[in-house]
């Protein structure tokens, strides 16, 4: 279940080096998110010590339109990724996904963190190594780094060091790495938190291109904005526990707890 080490996520980038609209069918098939989903999470809890973190989880995961999880700080969003992707063993409830043997695979799933994780050699040899680790075919490897490095924006940068990049720049040769591994479920725990607004939409349109290749996304985010302009449906936790989910715009429109109804107008919920 686990990405093997390989994080994945993007950034900012110089007007050369702008994220191309490449086409998504050419980069995954449309079909690939169903062989694994649903994913079915039942009565899952964790605890901490004394401290119960998550309880009570039902969730299903399943179609195509992106979720999003948002709540308030300590709600518990990263944790449900982390137990989603497999970094962590929920200590109550299971996991049940609709073929488990496939979704173990390394490369049926990939989950990005805030700060990404680079390797100690080029951008290009980054994205090559992750295509190894999944076990994709070696003679896909060139194709799939050159359309990856264009999709990104970072085909100018290919032979640089990736640690010498900006923090937006490895986020995007991240996000770069799963358009070339393509994932079937992809987890993303507020990519573009410490990112400029340029850089947020440069992420924020390689995530619609995974998103269009076949890719099922869930998210984390604590921008309401960006919420609006990517989610499919909502997910909202508050001190552990899902208190409110559903389509996205009904959410907006007419949220259906107070808790929501708050944090939605910016208040603190305790």
């Amino acid at each position: 279940m686990k990405s093997d080490g390989i994080q994945f996520a993007p950034g900012q980038a110089p007007r050369s080096a702008t994220p191309a609209k490449a086409d998504a069918a050419h980069i995954a098939p449309a079909d690939r998110a169903d062989a694994i989903l649903p994913l079915e999470l039942v009565d899952v809890g964790y605890r901490a010590g004394d401290a119960e973190l998550l309880r009570d989880i039902n969730l299903i995961f399943d179609g195509r339109a992106p979720s999003i999880i948002l709540g308030p700080n300590g709600a518990g969003k990263t944790l449900l990724l982390r137990i989603c992707h497999g970094l962590l063993v929920p200590t109550t409830g299971q996991l049940r996904w609709r073929d488990p043997q496939l979704a173990m695979r390394p490369d049926s799933q990939a989950m990005v963190f805030q700060k990404p994780v680079m390797l100690r050699r080029s951008v290009a040899a980054n994205i090559r190594f992750a295509l190894r680790v999944s076990g994709v075919d070696r003679e896909q490897h060139a194709a799939r780094v050159a359309r990856a490095l264009e999709a990104a924006g970072l085909t100018p940068l290919a032979e640089r060091r990736a640690n010498h990049l900006s923090g937006g720049e490895q986020q995007r040769l991240a996000l770069a790495r799963c358009l070339a591994v393509q994932p079937r479920i992809l987890f993303l725990d507020e990519p573009t938190a410490h990112l400029d607004p340029a850089a947020t939409r440069q992420v924020e349109a390689l995530i619609a291109l995974i998103r269009d290749a076949g890719t099922r996304i869930v998210m984390v985010t604590h921008d309401i904005g960006q919420a609006r302009r990517l989610a499919g449906d909502i997910i909202f936790m508050h001190r552990g526990r899902i208190i409110e989910s559903g389509d996205a715009t009904s959410f907006f429109e007419r949220p259906s707890t107070a808790e929501a109804a708050a944090y939605l107008a910016g208040e603190l919920l305790w």
